[in-house]
């Protein structure tokens, strides 16, 4: 099977998940993203469509963790870099695997993510779970640890869509 195949096979099953969870229909999924050295764990019910970052336009006097404005199918959506959102390297928008997620959607505003790649659909049956260290901000809700001894965070995505130094992009 070709990586083509495989990548679109991916999207349409991530797609109907998407779609199921739209439906109100359970789901016990979580969806697995690198942000940097970072690896991420959303509820696949609020992590929200999957792009690949178009061209953005800079948006001046912005933080430099605000990448811009990307018009997707006639929307614009307000992008944060999350690498550099977390104090990473910034996340390059061409780099091979950088992904967008269309994360705002569900919490009423268009707010998107740049991650540095997508890791699947992840079963939270195959992670033990540690509470977030006491500094952690409130959108870190826990640490997570797989099978092969991975550490993983939880994203809280409301959390961190109504976070002050998210929301604040003026530099």
């Amino acid at each position: 099977m070709s990586r083509r195949t495989s990548l679109r096979e991916f999207q349409e099953h991530l797609s109907s998940r998407l779609a199921g969870a739209a439906q109100g229909e359970t789901t016990s999924s979580l969806l697995g993203a690198q942000a940097g050295k970072t690896l991420w764990l959303l509820d696949l019910s609020e992590s929200g469509e999957i792009v690949p970052p178009p061209p953005m336009t800079s948006v001046p006097l912005t933080t430099p963790a605000f990448s811009g404005l990307a018009n997707i199918r006639g929307n614009l959506y307000a992008v944060t870099d999350f690498p550099a959102f977390l104090g990473e390297a910034p996340t390059p928008p061409q780099a091979p695997g950088a992904r967008l997620l269309l994360v705002g959607v569900r919490h009423g505003n268009n707010a998107a993510l740049l991650v540095s790649r997508l890791l699947g659909l992840k079963n939270p049956a195959d992670f033990s779970v540690e509470p977030a260290p006491p500094e952690a901000p409130a959108w870190n809700t826990a640490s997570l640890i797989d099978k092969d001894g991975c550490k993983w965070r939880r994203l809280d995505l409301g959390a961190l869509l109504s976070d002050p130094r998210f929301i604040n992009i003026v530099a």
